[in-house]
């Protein structure tokens, strides 16, 4: 395999960085002809420019250990002769739940004809970004990370100098799936407009570039806001320590701006000006994974809109990874992703399988030091959902069903093994106790008595981490003897079902609880029991008839997907209550005129008015419609 980057160097614009700042890297070469292709990676994020035109942004969230370069296509840009590349690299620096902080750099060579003609080095010249505010910090949300301000009166910077190369160690590998595409700017409705304010519409749930074309008399600062709905006649722009906004500060005269390192994820953007504006456009330029969804046409109008909102969310919710919500976190989860590619394999011409493929392999590539899974993937956040850890279990053996492609079996192999040795040592007494202290939150769902309180000193067995531990064990026999792998923990299987059910199972109602000794009688905790294979038929069918007539304390739409399985397990019949309960749930947003379904049913009033309207992991009717 030819390697590339020999003669190139990692570089920066300082020999010393600072987090939440911007360089910018100038280099020439001369073009023959032929296909040009630049390699590009980057820590942060990145805009190539190529003779001052737009080509590629958005750097492929990796690790140092996996890191990731774009293979970029540049010849039509190219004309014979000289040719200038401008780089500008947001190096972010602070953790949140999409980027793991590393050190500043940037590398990239460009080949035309099997030869090297430009590559990062000393020599390649290199200044601050004089536009955006360096170190300015401004968090979005900690999950998202930083804003920004644009400063457009600042002169272009001419004092660029040679920059300095930086001992960055780092395993490089190409992207793994396709860029995302552009498509023309969203079409805006203009709700209010009074010179120096403007509510705007895009129509429904968009995901993109936030840019900006306007003219103005005056320099001045504009802050422009984004959201999901409309609130008292505004867009919600502060949550609690959330702040959904950044700043322009436009020069006299005429100002075109996009910013293409961060994308957006919302319905409504609020305009507020220090002055009037003549505004020509301010929305969003629509990026998009190019996916092609299978047709379905149902006879019930309703199950088509219901079908559609899903589909609509798991595109919107498709950028370098899975994101949960492109609103308020843009965050790669074990179990949110999950739901997500079980859709995208139903949903999609050809399963969009490389997709989840790259997605599980990056899981994979997470080297939290206690062997679990980071929260997020990747993620500088210190915490761990120990239950995500076990859903990918889930994920892994749902792609080889689907795909038949042993290969990332291998690859994720000894991490699935790391994994399940971290919680053999949980076991006492032949039960599977939770985690506790700071960096760890035991959390099944978003119902009663399902969530502990993040960094909980408390550690105890309880029915739903012993029984996904049994569901991941099983997935992982299934694994394993599909790439001729020993499996070597069957006696673990054996003991926990048995133990499981002595302590959890109370014969009077025929019902699991949550906790042993109490009467914490869930619809998830009995669902996963029946799917860890805990009852015998008799047992089943009673839960089942008590899942169906809604006795059990209810879970929320991205764990309904447990509660039909389980059903269905039981019993085929149970399909015409599910088809039911779905449409009745679902017509709620529906009846409020949603165009991407919600994180729970409860909508933007959820989790202290922060519930997302956009959410991929509650895109699960698709399985079942």
């Amino acid at each position: 395999m030819k390697e590339f980057f020999n003669d190139a160097s990692w570089i920066w614009y300082t020999e010393t960085e600072e987090t939440d700042t911007y360089g910018d890297f100038i280099d020439n070469f001369n073009y023959t002809g032929g296909k040009a292709i630049c390699r590009l990676s980057c820590d942060g994020d990145y805009v190539l420019f190529v003779n001052g035109v737009y080509v590629s942004s958005n750097q492929y969230g990796d690790f140092e250990h996996y890191k990731i370069y774009d293979n970029i296509d540049i010849t039509d840009h190219l004309m014979i002769g000289e040719n200038t590349i401008r780089i500008t690299v947001w190096h972010l620096g602070i953790a949140s739940s999409r980027y793991k902080p590393a050190k500043a750099g940037l590398l990239y060579e460009i080949e035309c004809n099997e030869k090297t003609v430009c590559k990062s080095c000393e020599e390649t010249l290199s200044c601050e970004n004089p536009n955006y505010k360096g170190g300015y910090k401004k968090i979005i949300t900690s999950q998202m990370g930083q804003s920004f301000l644009f400063d457009a009166t600042k002169p272009c910077n001419t004092a660029f100098h040679n920059s300095f190369v930086i001992d960055k160690k780092c395993r490089m590998y190409s992207r793994p799936i396709k860029k995302s595409l552009l498509l023309n700017a969203k079409e805006i409705i203009i709700l209010k407009d009074e010179g120096n304010y403007y509510l705007l519409d895009l129509g429904e749930e968009t995901v993109g570039l936030p840019t900006l074309n306007f003219y103005t008399d005056v320099p001045q600062k504009i802050t422009v806001c984004w959201g999901e709905h409309i609130i008292d006649g505004n867009v919600r722009r502060k949550i609690d320590n959330r702040d959904f906004s950044f700043e322009y500060i436009a020069k006299k005269g005429e100002n075109k701006y996009t910013n293409y390192m961060l994308r957006l994820g919302c319905r409504f953007l609020e305009v507020f000006c220090e002055a009037p504006i003549k505004l020509d456009y301010i929305g969003i330029i629509p990026q998009v994974y190019s996916v092609e969804a299978i047709s379905k046409t149902f006879t019930e109008p309703l199950k088509q809109k219901i079908y559609d909102l899903c589909v609509n969310t798991l595109k919107l919710c498709l950028m370098e990874r899975y994101v949960d919500t492109p609103w308020r976190e843009q965050s790669f989860y074990a179990f949110d992703s999950r739901n997500q590619m079980l859709c995208g394999y139903k949903a999609f011409k050809n399963g969009n399988s490389d997709y989840a493929r790259a997605g599980l392999l990056l899981i994979g590539q997470d080297n939290r030091e206690d062997g679990l899974l980071s929260i997020t993937v990747p993620s500088g956040t210190e915490l761990a959902i120990p239950s995500f850890s076990l859903h990918y279990f889930t994920s892994v053996k749902e792609y080889l069903d689907n795909t038949n492609d042993l290969s990332l079996a291998f690859e994720v192999y000894e991490k699935l093994l790391k994994i399940i040795q971290v919680f053999e040592k949980q076991i006492q007494g032949g039960l599977l106790y939770t985690f506790r202290d700071s960096g760890y939150w035991n959390f099944y769902d978003w119902s009663a008595y399902m969530t502990e309180k993040i960094g909980s000193t408390d550690t105890r067995p309880d029915l739903m981490i012993n029984c996904l531990y049994v569901i991941a064990l099983e997935n992982f026999k299934i694994i394993s003897d599909r790439i001729n792998k020993p499996f070597n923990y069957q006696n673990i299987v054996d003991e926990l079902k048995v133990n499981i059910k002595q302590n959890f199972f109370d014969s009077k109602n025929g019902l699991f609880s949550m906790s042993k000794g109490c009467e914490e009688f869930t619809e998830l905790g009995n669902a996963v029991a029946i799917l860890a294979g805990l009852t015998i038929p008799e047992e089943s069918c009673a839960i089942a008839e008590k899942l169906s007539c809604n006795k059990l304390l209810k879970c929320s739409l991205s764990m309904k997907c447990f509660k039909y399985d389980a059903l269905l397990k039981v019993d085929p019949k149970y399909h015409q209550y599910i088809i039911k309960e779905i449409c009745d749930t679902y017509k709620v947003m529906i009846d409020n005129d949603a165009t991407s379904v919600w994180e729970v049913i409860e909508g933007a009033n959820a989790f202290g008015n922060a519930g997302s309207l956009c959410h991929g992991w509650s895109a699960i009717p698709i399985l079942y419609l």
